[in-house]
């Protein structure tokens, strides 16, 4: 039929649960489209961009997923998925500019995602992501805005092997808007490996 679950997850004993995400399949349109497109834009006032009835994973996957969280007795909770969780204002000073693909296009259901984290007293959550053709590394915060508000989880994204990468100026602007954005670079084409104890996760940004 035309749905493949594509979504699941995995247990590697007591250690870590992988949360195996689909933001592809489910989602609602892309917010504020160009005109006579659809898909993804760079937007700005975009008053779509915060209905709250969007969704990247779908009802049926945030159902699963937020009842995964909520059982989970694991020590390490990743949740892997496709694109850059962390907001990422490309506009320097009044006003934003975000990029409506990822999570930044959906405002209402990462914050519903967020909620689920802390409601479930969560242990540990890690996200990775990728299809930015950028290394970045960020803080995972309850409100973006505020950069004193809680840390609820901390972020890696992968760069590309091949593909080139956006602009360093966006990447730097996004920086600037962003406190909890540790890094963001489109220099260097590599991966990520990580290394997973019951004390301690080591990531690495191989190039």
């Amino acid at each position: 039929g035309p749905h493949l679950q594509l979504y699941t997850r995995l247990a590697y004993g007591d250690l870590v649960s992988f949360n195996l995400l689909d933001d592809r399949q489910y989602r609602s349109p892309q917010p504020c489209p160009r005109p006579g497109r659809g898909g993804a834009a760079v937007i700005e006032n975009c008053a779509a961009r915060e209905d709250p009835a969007a969704t990247l994973l779908g009802a049926r996957q945030e159902a699963w997923l937020a009842a995964g969280l909520a059982q989970s007795k694991a020590r390490w909770n990743v949740l892997a998925q496709q694109t850059l969780m962390a907001q990422s204002d490309g506009k320097v000073g009044e006003g934003q500019r975000f990029y409506s693909d990822g999570w930044d296009g959906y405002p209402a259901a990462r914050a519903r995602l967020f909620d689920q984290i802390v409601g479930s007293k969560l242990a540990n959550p890690v996200v990775i992501g990728g299809d930015v053709h950028a290394f970045w590394v960020a803080d995972l915060k309850q409100d973006f805005n505020r950069p004193d508000s809680p840390t609820i989880a901390s972020e890696f994204c992968g760069t590309s092997i091949t593909s080139r990468p956006p602009p360093e100026t966006i990447l730097e602007a996004a920086k600037a808007e962003g406190p909890h954005i540790k890094l963001a670079t489109g220099k260097y084409r590599g991966y990520v490996a990580m290394t997973l104890t019951p004390e301690i996760l080591t990531t690495e940004l191989r190039t």
